[in-house]
């Protein structure tokens, strides 16, 4: 659905210099496969980063020829440098979805990044080399989402199920809808300066 801006980071690194001298938000999207001292330089350019997190087991990061623990230190790093960063997990039936491996992968978010970092499961749909595997059961994802809140994490959604309630986010205070969404489209937005327009609790976030 889009290319990993990581294979071309001189191009990246020079177009956010000067999108930055523009006054433009640079955010980019990536499996988290960098280098430390090359990311901590793009990072200075950077408002803001989404993750993929494939797994939290190296059976996980096999499937995808790649490894979990670079991902991690990626994950660290971009905390570090209080960019905002949220990640997106991709919950494959048979791959990651042992609801063991999801709470371990919670238990570090919350412990190693903090408990405001906006965790996403999306829905695998069958393709390319992986026809043979079905669809995400939605219940599936319903269990990671509980998981994942049970664990104190604030911000958790379901993604690539349109319609689903928790597309949308909710205030961890007031538990009102803060961002109503169907699919990617957001419907309503109660955050008011930084705030949450039902019981004024701050929500994590850039705002400025």
């Amino acid at each position: 659905t889009y290319n990993e801006p990581t294979v071309c980071y001189e191009y990246l690194y020079d177009v956010a210099v000067l999108a930055k001298e523009k006054g433009l938000r640079i955010i980019w999207h990536s499996n988290g496969a960098i280098n430390p001292e090359p990311l901590r330089k793009l990072l200075k350019y950077t408002d803001g980063v989404t993750i993929d997190l494939k797994g939290f087991t190296e059976k996980a990061y096999k499937n995808s020829s790649a490894e979990l623990d670079p991902v991690l230190r990626t994950l660290k790093i971009i905390r570090e440098e209080e960019i905002w960063l949220e990640i997106v997990n991709l919950v494959i039936p048979t791959i990651n979805d042992e609801e063991e491996d999801i709470k371990r992968m919670c238990e570090w978010i919350k412990k190693n990044l903090g408990y405001d970092i906006p965790l996403h499961f999306s829905r695998f749909s069958p393709a390319y080399k992986l026809t043979k595997l079905p669809p995400t059961p939605i219940g599936t994802l319903e269990k990671a989402y509980d998981i994942a809140k049970n664990f104190g994490l604030y911000y958790v959604t379901i993604g690539n199920v349109p319609g689903h309630k928790y597309n949308s986010t909710f205030c961890p205070n007031c538990s009102k809808c803060l961002i109503h969404r169907i699919h990617f489209q957001v419907l309503e937005n109660n955050i008011v300066n930084g705030k949450c327009k039902f019981c004024g609790y701050e929500i994590s976030g850039i705002w400025r």
